[in-house]
C-alpha cells in the first residue's frame, strides 16, 4: 500500500457542505499540507468514493475543480497526478483560463443583456423566468450549472445578436466548469441565483442599461470570487 491509499483508506472529518465540497476540500486539504506530495497519483475514483462513502459522479465533480485550480493532472491511462502543492495564479477551466474570461465576458454579456431588455419577447422572458426558476430549486449541482450556462445562452440569443451568440456557445463548456469551481470552492451558487433574479428583471424592464447594470453586477461580483480563490495562490514566482 502506498502513501495515497493509506491516505484515503482513512475517513475524513465530516462538515455540513455538500459532497462534492468536502471531497475538494479534503483533497486540497492533503495536497497543500504536503501529505500527498508534489508527483503522486491520487487514489482511484473508487478508493476516493469509498473514503467519503460518495458516488464516483461526486468524485469526477471535485476532480475536475481539483485540476482548475492547478493542484492536479490527468494523464491518460494513468491516473491524476498532483502538480502543485498551492493554487494556481490563473484557473484552468479547459479550453479558456479565468484570466480570458474575465477579460472578455463583460465585451459579450453586457451588451447582450442590454438589448436583450429591448428585444425579448413575451416568450423569452417567460422561458428566463422558467430557468432561473428551475435553477433556484436544483439540488443537484450539476444539473444547476448545466441551467446556468443554458441561462447565459438564452440571453445571448434574446439579443437576437449572432455574434454574442456565437460567441457564448464558444465558450460554454468553460462557463459550465468555471461556475461549479466557484460553487464548490466559494458558494457561489445562491449568490448567482440572486443575480440572475436581477438580471432578469432588467430585462424585463425594456431598459437597456438596467438589464446591463445588472449583468455588470453579476460578472463583477464573479470577478471578485475568483480573486478570492487565486489570492490564495502567493506571490508570482520572480523572473
Amino acid at each position: 500500500m502506498n502513501l495515497s491509499d493509506s491516505w484515503a483508506a482513512r475517513r475524513p472529518a465530516t462538515a455540513r457542505v455538500s459532497a462534492a465540497e468536502a471531497v475538494l476540500a479534503d483533497l486540497r486539504d492533503a495536497i497543500t499540507s504536503g501529505e500527498l506530495s508534489v508527483g503522486e497519483r491520487l487514489p482511484s475514483e473508487a478508493s476516493l468514493a469509498a473514503r467519503h462513502g460518495v458516488s464516483r459522479s461526486v468524485i469526477r465533480e471535485a476532480l475536475r475543480s481539483c485540476h482548475a485550480l492547478g493542484l492536479t493532472e490527468t494523464k491518460s491511462g494513468l491516473g491524476t497526478f498532483v502538480v502543485s502543492d498551492s493554487i494556481a495564479r490563473d484557473l484552468d477551466f479547459g479550453n479558456y483560463a479565468a484570466n480570458e474570461l474575465v477579460e472578455a465576458r463583460p465585451h459579450v454579456e453586457i451588451p447582450a443583456a442590454g438589448w436583450a431588455a429591448q428585444r425579448h419577447t413575451g416568450e423569452d422572458l417567460a422561458a428566463l423566468r422558467g430557468l432561473v426558476d428551475q435553477m433556484r430549486d436544483e439540488d443537484d449541482p450539476l444539473v444547476w450549472v448545466s441551467l446556468d450556462a443554458q441561462f447565459h445562452a438564452f440571453i445571448a440569443r434574446t439579443s437576437r445578436n449572432r455574434v454574442f451568440e456565437s460567441v457564448i456557445v464558444d465558450i460554454r463548456e468553460a462557463l459550465t466548469r468555471q461556475s461549479e469551481t466557484l460553487n464548490l470552492v466559494a458558494g457561489r451558487q445562491q449568490k448567482s441565483n440572486d443575480e440572475h433574479d436581477r438580471i432578469v428583471e432588467g430585462i424585463a424592464s425594456g431598459s437597456y442599461d438596467k438589464a446591463a447594470r445588472a449583468m455588470a453586477e453579476h460578472l463583477d461580483a464573479v470577478r471578485i470570487a475568483l480573486e478570492s480563490v487565486v489570492g490564495e495562490a502567493g506571490p508570482e514566482p520572480r523572473q
